[in-house]
């Protein structure tokens, strides 16, 4: 007897704690649906905004449907011709600036790690400095036409090869390594640069993933050194610079439109415009992230933590 009352007590708990759990589950599932249109809205309504009429779209209420279809917006972006030497050069610079600054930080970060390193914590509070003191707009630009920088595709590539975060975040990595493993190595007789392309590369392809996400994005989303150090050099254009002067002309354009003169204006506004313009050059990276995104988690927290 005792022992079945034992039983049903447990029995009984057992209910009590699974209600409580199914009552957490409800909870959590609200939470993260609730999260999830959150984060979707913004997202959903911006692309029913680029495909509604321009003029329709100004009377606002667009909230998930385009309440008027229209390409005009579309058409206003892609048909200008510097808009596709833009993306030519963006697409370069993204590629070839994430591979070269890539390679040098983590070379870089491979040798401020190495424990034999005699000035690894100086180089490495010299990189930090780099973070918290700037030389400035005007000695920058003096700089870099010194170089020979200025209007030149190097530009994109050069000045960013070594980033002092990028930088840390993977040393910070390679220091969670195994040290069995480079030793093995180098008693197999196997160099610095062996040990790095044979043993610390492959092993850190979590968070040479997600620095590789960073960077890109960077280098997509860059106009400013366009505008600073290219601007005179029409065949150096960006994408995001060439969107950013559109946008300029539209909204002096839109600002000369009166009254009396709307029903001539273009079926177009800033609003669409916008949000055609965040809808096209959003597509490569959210192409490239679900490639990544396995990485994200893993390459920013192992990372992060050192025992």
């Amino acid at each position: 007897k005792s022992m079945e009352k034992k039983e049903q007590a447990f029995r009984s708990k057992r209910k009590k704690r699974s209600t409580k759990d199914i009552i957490f589950d409800v909870i959590v599932a609200i939470i993260l649906i609730w999260t999830v249109c959150v984060t979707l809205y913004p997202i959903i309504n911006t692309i029913a905004v680029s495909f509604n009429d321009g003029l329709d779209a100004l009377r606002g209420g667009i909230y998930l449907w385009p309440r008027k279809w229209s390409l005009e917006s579309y058409e206003s972006v892609i048909k200008k011709d510097s808009m596709f030497i833009g993306l030519k050069i963006s697409t370069l610079r993204t590629v070839i600036g994430t591979i070269a600054q890539l390679a040098c930080t983590a070379l870089l970060a491979f040798i401020v790690s190495r424990k034999e390193f005699v000035f690894k914590k100086q180089l490495s509070l010299l990189y930090v400095l780099t973070m918290y003191v700037n030389g400035g707009l005007i000695p920058t630009f003096i700089l870099y036409r010194a170089l020979g920088f200025v209007n030149s595709f190097s530009v994109y590539i050069i000045p960013g090869l070594a980033s002092a975060w990028n930088m840390l975040v993977i040393r910070t990595y390679m220091h969670g390594l195994p040290d069995s493993l480079e030793e093995s190595a180098k008693i197999d007789g196997a160099g610095y640069f062996t040990v790095f392309t044979k043993v610390i590369v492959p092993l850190c392809k979590p968070v040479f993933a997600t620095i590789a996400l960073f960077i890109a994005v960077g280098q997509w989303n860059s106009w400013f050194d366009t505008l600073l150090y290219n601007k005179m050099s029409p065949e150096l254009t960006t994408l995001q610079y060439e969107l950013q002067k559109f946008f300029s002309s539209v909204t002096s354009a839109s600002s000369k439109i009166t009254t009396t003169s709307t029903q001539a204006a273009p079926q177009i506004s800033l609003t669409t415009i916008r949000s055609a313009a965040t809808v096209l050059t959003s597509i490569p990276i959210v192409m490239l992230y679900p490639f990544l995104q396995r990485y994200f988690v893993t390459g920013l927290t192992i990372g992060g933590v050192k025992e």
